[in-house]
């Protein structure tokens, strides 16, 4: 592999002699005096820059032809070296077998492997060995080269020490059972590394470590203690630099559990008859009343994005679906910058048919969480403990019947409590806290439905109570007492949807098509919304909803 380790060769020299990647400060800033150059200095500006480019390009060129003479010099070269770019075009299937990181145990002692990973940590112990940890996904594995006349040279071995954390590395070795468990690693296994090619380098200087970013609280109290000095990651750099914090065991961990809420989410309301849609993101009017849609042009016409598939799901039900349910992007052009709101969510939404009651939705929130709560807790348990490390936690606490309330006894459990409520207004966010205190306090659980809303706080589209038209048909659901659903039994009567439409103050006209929908028959349907972020965050008890957000998107940030 001649050519391959020259690559490496001189790849690792010019990586070293590289300056750190430039920040967005550093690159805004570059922009800024580009634009305020004249014609003729950027002309020269560029010009300068093309002949620093060549003496680069030289410079590589050089070295690369130096260290093949190296690598003549090694036997052993064939063994590892920097990938050419030829080898990884989809050239030729080779049908060799690849083992994951997570796989291998002692079952494997003695055998071949062939691996893939990141080198998370590169420790040198002298010329003649050297140790690597690879991971993949949540797994981490320690691989030992040791000078040998068969596979390892020492060549090979500053081969390895010179790699730039967060490469991307294959393995070719021997499964082997060290006499002592490993502490540094999830295998308690080890690769005696035969072969080791580095298929894509990282930039020798990240912007931020994989180990300041997996650090836990538990971590920075023992270090205050000690005076020892600790480097901090905020929520801001996290993001600004997603890809990488994206590799923690616990971020891996937390889109896991949020593949499996979905899953469940998905298969429990298949199991009850509900059928799955997609409704559309682009349209011509506000899904819910008041301003906070995002607006744009469409093809010369007013729209916006939906703040919920609400009304679509509606008419699905007048289609004659009778249960409904969708995943899918809900946009909310709110001003929040608290630690719940985002500006675009994953939405979990059901719509059904009811024949008596909406406590009939509400039989299906019941029994789709106690299920999705039981699946976590059975099945995610390695992902849970990887999170519970960064951010300890207690368990969720939840009943096999789920306690509901009605808001009239919420707001008194608040009062007798010292809590000043509006027993007709909406609840804060520090009366809900309170709430699921008490609620905890008292019921023993950290998950509960809240029922019967005030009207004036619920959406135009939610059927008043049949006792009071003051409260309506509608509930709230909770996880350690912040909101994450908000369902109602629906209005299904054209004239009583146009007034409350118009008593909301939403035109109409843009909703024609939807009120149109009910008067051709309409049975009566109730559904609900959930917050798919907002579960996993308070679920796992998280502080920060940005937290179970892929790629967030708040008030102040549209990138990455």
């Amino acid at each position: 592999m001649r050519g391959a380790f020259a690559m490496a060769s001189s790849e690792a020299e010019t990586a070293a002699q590289a300056p750190p990647p430039p920040t967005p400060a550093d690159c805004n800033a570059s922009e800024t005096a580009a634009g305020s150059l004249s014609k003729k200095q950027a002309k020269k500006l560029a010009k300068k820059e093309a002949k620093e480019d060549r003496k680069q390009q030289s410079a590589t060129a050089a070295a690369a032809a130096s260290q093949v003479d190296s690598a003549e010099a090694d036997p052993l070269a064939a063994n590892y070296g920097d990938v050419l770019v030829e080898d990884i075009q989809s050239k030729a299937i080779s049908g060799r077998e690849w083992t994951e990181i997570g796989a291998l145990g002692v079952d494997l002692a003695c055998r071949a492997v062939l691996i893939r990973g990141v080198a998370q940590t590169i420790r040198p112990v002298s010329k003649k060995m050297a140790f690597v940890v690879l991971r993949q996904f949540m797994s981490t594995v320690q691989c030992v080269l040791t000078v040998d006349k068969e596979f390892v040279s020492p060549h090979m071995v500053k081969f390895a020490t010179g790699l730039s954390k967060e490469s991307i590395v294959d393995v070719e070795g021997m499964i082997s059972i060290p006499k002592d468990p490993i502490k540094g690693t999830t295998q308690q296994v080890e690769v005696q590394v035969r072969k080791l090619y580095c298929i894509n380098r990282s930039v020798p200087n990240l912007p931020i470590n994989i180990e300041d970013a997996a650090r836990s609280e538990t971590e920075f109290e023992k270090a205050e203690l000690t005076g020892e000095q600790l480097v901090r990651v905020g929520q801001d750099t996290r993001l600004n630099y997603r890809v990488l914090d994206l590799r923690t065991p616990a971020n891996q961990a937390i889109f896991r559990i949020q593949c499996h809420v979905e899953d469940v989410f998905r298969r429990f309301l298949r199991s009850e008859g509900f059928i799955g849609i997609h409704s559309p993101k682009l349209i011509s009017g506000s899904s819910e009343g008041g301003a906070a849609v995002f607006k744009l042009d469409y093809k010369g016409q007013p729209a916006c994005l939906a703040q919920s598939p609400q009304l679509y799901k509606q008419m699905v039900i007048c289609g004659g679906f009778g249960r409904v349910f969708e995943v899918g992007s809900v946009f909310r052009a709110e001003d929040s910058y608290t630690h719940r709101h985002l500006c675009e969510f994953v939405g979990l939404d059901v719509e059904m048919e009811i024949k008596e009651h909406y406590f009939e939705v509400c039989d299906i929130v019941d029994r789709l969480f106690v299920a999705m709560f039981d699946d976590l807790n059975e099945n995610c348990k390695k992902e849970l403990d990887a999170i519970n490390r960064q951010y300890p936690f207690e368990p969720l606490k939840y009943l096999r019947k789920t306690l509901r309330l009605n808001f009239q006894e919420g707001i008194k459990m608040l009062q007798e409590a010292g809590v000043e409520v509006d027993p007709l207004g909406d609840l804060n966010t520090e009366a809900e806290k309170k709430l699921g205190r008490l609620v905890h306090e008292k019921y023993d659980t950290d998950f509960y439905i809240l029922c019967r809303y005030p009207l004036a706080v619920r959406p135009f589209y939610t059927m008043p109570c049949y006792d009071d038209p003051a409260y309506s048909n509608s509930f709230d659901v909770f996880i350690r007492g912040e909101e994450i659903i908000s369902g109602a039994q629906r209005v299904h009567l054209p004239e009583l949807l146009t007034t409350r439409a118009e008593a909301c103050g939403i035109d109409v006209k843009t909703i024609a098509s939807y009120i149109d929908s009910f008067r051709y028959g309409a049975p009566p349907h109730g559904g609900f919304g959930i917050g798919l972020e907002r579960v996993v965050m308070l679920f796992c008890a998280l502080n920060n909803i940005r937290k179970t957000s892929l790629f967030p998107r708040d008030p102040q940030r549209l990138v990455p």
